[in-house]
């Protein structure tokens, strides 16, 4: 039972019941005092996603331009999200469309093999040689990791390092090297809330729930707390029991085979629910280590390039067997639709994601989570995988001064119609774009890293 003095309860204790089980603990306003609160500085987090393959883009004449192409139709403040992005309208005035940018080093590789670069912007080049350098979420974590459980959340959907110009994870250390990246749930949930010990293993095999070890001192806890902190631990408390109970539906999306081109000979052992079910899982865990400032930083590779890895079933989420697939089909009937149906359902489950943020208020600050969260979400590669104009979005962040509700388009649009198949990223640029560091410059900065500059690229972007 937790007999300390709430003068000595901070985020940095927990819940702890028999069997080993510890829950870390939301911020309460009980255990602030008022002239504290008003000196405290806001918790600012990042959350980078990465979107393999690229994104549908018709070109103008097309007639599925209208509904389909990923970027909006418009400019600055006067945009309409088509079908990929429409999810977001309820988020319009938290988010910032860019296009436009792209990685110099890296604009004449083709888009498979350029996901490493994406968050540190290095000259990984096509073949040869290869080295990488610092990622920019782990620039953010070299500042903020020493004040929570762990430095960052490093996720992906197919989990490890993968292999140069195959990485499975968007996170890369100070010297280059991967980070290796979880994907299983189950580890993800057990990191954050149990304790690891033999008796605390022994019960969860025997399917025990986390949160049945701890209810009396939950109990004992909430006595002790204000009428909004009693909620805010109510509300807590199940949101932890609900994940557990999806962490364990997840789990079957990890027993399934790998991917194989083979499609018709494909004996899936999977519901098209479970794809969604598993996506959901991982972004709500992203929440809860946020919700308990266990990290202020994480990651989360939906999926790896070229159709490789576990990821590629995602898209049975929405009626399809292979993602990678419906990138190269885009001129078979209903080609750029199929596509777009694909880029709405992972549009959906970031926008629940960013709601969910935005709908839980930042005890001990202004605003809500949201605010103080900027979410970073796009691909190194645009429609058959040119690796220029990189689809992008920002959303949150508004107490760390960022600007919202535009689309921002940098460089000028080709003069010519670029091939709408894979020769697309040998084809001559006569048209200029602008670095994509420049807005990590931007980002980090807005986080309160003193810096100006970040892969080689200095300066930042004023409309950000």
């Amino acid at each position: 039972m937790i007999n300390l003095p709430i003068s000595e309860l901070n985020r940095r204790k927990f819940l702890r019941g028999v069997g080993g089980f510890a829950l870390a603990l939301p911020a309460f306003e009980t255990f602030t005092n008022t002239a504290g609160a008003a000196e405290q500085s806001p918790k600012k987090r990042l959350a980078c996603f990465y979107l393999p393959d690229g994104v549908p883009m018709p070109h103008e004449d097309d007639p599925a331009h209208q509904e389909w192409s990923w970027f909006p139709h418009g400019r600055g403040k006067d945009f309409q999200f088509t079908q990929c992005l429409n999810p977001l309208e309820p988020l319009r005035e938290q988010t910032t469309v860019l296009g436009g940018l792209s990685h110099p080093a890296v604009r004449n590789v083709h888009g498979h093999s350029n996901a490493d670069q994406f968050l540190t912007g290095a000259d990984t080049g096509g073949s040869g040689d290869y080295q990488n350098t610092v990622s920019l979420d782990q620039v953010y974590a070299a500042q903020v990791g020493e004040e929570t459980r762990f430095s960052s959340l490093v996720m992906s959907t197919d989990g490890g390092t993968g292999s140069p110009r195959g990485a499975q994870t968007m996170s890369f250390n100070q010297n280059g090297r991967p980070i290796p990246a979880e994907h299983r749930p189950k580890r993800i949930f057990d990191m954050l809330f149990v304790k690891s010990d033999a008796e605390a293993e022994r019960r969860l095999a025997l399917s025990q729930s986390v949160l049945d070890d701890l209810m009396a001192d939950a109990k004992a806890l909430q006595r002790r707390l204000s009428k909004n902190d009693q909620k805010t631990l109510d509300e807590y408390l199940q949101s932890v029991r609900d994940t557990e109970v999806k962490v364990a539906k997840a789990k079957r999306w990890m027993n399934i085979p790998l991917p194989t081109v083979d499609v018709d000979h494909l004996k899936l052992d999977i519901t098209p629910e479970e794809p969604r079910t598993y996506l959901r899982t991982m972004y709500e865990l992203i929440y809860l280590a946020f919700k308990t400032d266990s990290t202020r930083v994480a990651t989360y590779q939906l999926g790896r390039e070229n159709g490789v890895g576990i990821s590629d079933y995602l898209a049975r989420a929405v009626g399809f067997n292979l993602t990678h697939q419906l990138s190269h089909q885009t001129k078979e009937p209903d080609g750029w639709k199929n596509f777009g149906t694909y880029l709405n359902f992972i549009t959906d489950e970031l926008g629940r994601f960013a709601q969910r943020l935005q709908a839980t208020p930042e005890v001990g600050g202004q605003g809500n989570m949201l605010d103080n969260t900027v979410l970073f979400f796009g691909s190194a590669s645009s429609s058959f995988h040119l690796s220029r104009n990189y689809p992008l979005l920002l959303i949150g962040g508004g107490n760390l001064g960022f600007k919202h509700g535009q689309f921002l388009r940098y460089g000028e649009k080709p003069s010519h119609k670029l091939p709408q198949d894979d020769r697309a990223f040998r084809s001559e640029m006569d048209y200029e774009e602008v670095e994509l560091s420049k807005l990590y410059v931007t980002m980090l900065q807005k986080l309160g890293v003193e810096t100006d500059t970040f892969g080689g690229s200095t300066g930042t972007l004023a409309e950000v």
